[in-house]
């Protein structure tokens, strides 16, 4: 029997060592922290994964820049899963499937408690990284919802009579106004009115029949 050790023998005779950090190993880490509730501190997450705070801001930028990309990564995620959701409804378009998609993120958003936990850890900090543009997290949504809007404007399934740009934004802000409401002003989190908001937004936007 030969002596000679495998690439495969190698590998699983070091499977204990731990792999080389790289700034998607920042990302993941940082994370699954902010899902068990932890709070993300570049020192912290540096002092685990073995590296300098130096190496850490120059793979993620800051702290803010850091919780955007957790953030929408996790917003993709339902975004992605509502639109194939309603996609797969025959005959679901126009106002309809547009409403279908913001109400299916908008329950989960509201029932999302990583969320709240991280609203309620320090929301003027919170708020900052998810409304406004710092993080990047609020031009993405926008750019997703002018996506949608510009999809369903193209199929002839809206006519809106605004430009697509400021729908996006204005549903966009509705959404944010409900889901972080109890931050904002002390009321529970309710959807239904935001779809509501959304209708009525849309309302002239039925193509003539």
């Amino acid at each position: 029997m030969t002596d000679k050790a495998t690439p495969l023998a190698l590998a699983l005779g070091k499977e204990t060592a731990k792999e080389r950090p790289t700034p998607l190993t920042a990302f993941k880490l940082a994370r699954r922290w902010w899902l068990d509730g932890k709070r993300i501190n570049l020192s912290a997450l540096a002092e685990e994964l073995g590296v300098g705070r130096a190496t850490i801001m120059r793979w993620v930028g800051n702290k803010d820049l850091l919780l955007g990309e957790v953030l929408w990564s996790l917003y993709k995620d339902e975004f992605d899963k509502a639109k194939a959701r309603a996609d797969a409804q025959p005959g679901l378009v126009g106002v309809d499937y547009l409403t279908e998609i913001y109400s299916q993120i908008n329950q989960v958003l509201v029932q999302a408690e990583p969320l709240h936990h991280f609203l309620r850890q320090d929301p003027q900090a919170a708020l900052k990284v998810l409304t406004s543009n710092e993080s990047g997290i609020q031009s993405r949504l926008i750019n997703a919802w002018i996506t949608l809007l510009r999809e369903q404007r193209d199929a002839g399934h809206i006519s809106p009579q605004m430009d697509i740009q400021s729908l996006a934004y204005f549903i966009v802000r509705i959404g944010e106004g409900v889901v972080y409401s109890d931050m904002i002003c002390g009321r529970k989190p309710e959807p239904e009115p935001a779809n509501t908001a959304l209708r009525l937004l849309l309302s002239s936007s039925q193509p003539q029949q």
